[in-house]
């Protein structure tokens, strides 16, 4: 006999991904203590093919390691490779080059973002 998933409603993807998400996010912006300078090299869990090296001080090379620690990284690689000023001042740029699902996990769970997306279309 078939289960009525309106007695038991089925999460959508999405939902899903974001809860994925939000279960890896630091407890506070502030834990966020990644370089401000030279250069990350991501290990293999984060980053298994392709570029694993950053220059943080290009902009679009931080973006790139951004990107890939967002959507890959676990809890400790996010404080490790993160910083949360950095983050505060790409995020309006980042936030469009992410999957909807990370972003609004991290966006529901830090008003700092939330905040830095609303000055830019001010």
């Amino acid at each position: 006999m078939a289960v009525s998933s309106s007695r038991f409603p089925v999460p959508n993807a999405f939902e899903l991904l974001r809860e994925q998400y939000a279960k890896r996010l630091p407890s506070h912006l502030e834990d966020l203590t990644g370089p401000k300078s030279g250069t990350v090299d991501l290990p293999l869990h984060v980053v298994w093919s392709g570029r694993t090296s950053y220059d943080v001080e290009q902009p679009r090379s931080r973006m790139g390691l951004y990107r890939t620690v967002l959507a890959e990284g676990q809890r400790q690689d996010l404080i490790d490779y993160l910083n949360r000023d950095l983050l505060i001042g790409q995020w309006p740029v980042l936030r469009t080059l992410i999957r909807r699902p990370l972003r609004d996990a991290w966006e529901a769970a830090f008003t700092e973002l939330a905040s830095a997306r609303s000055e830019r279309a001010a």
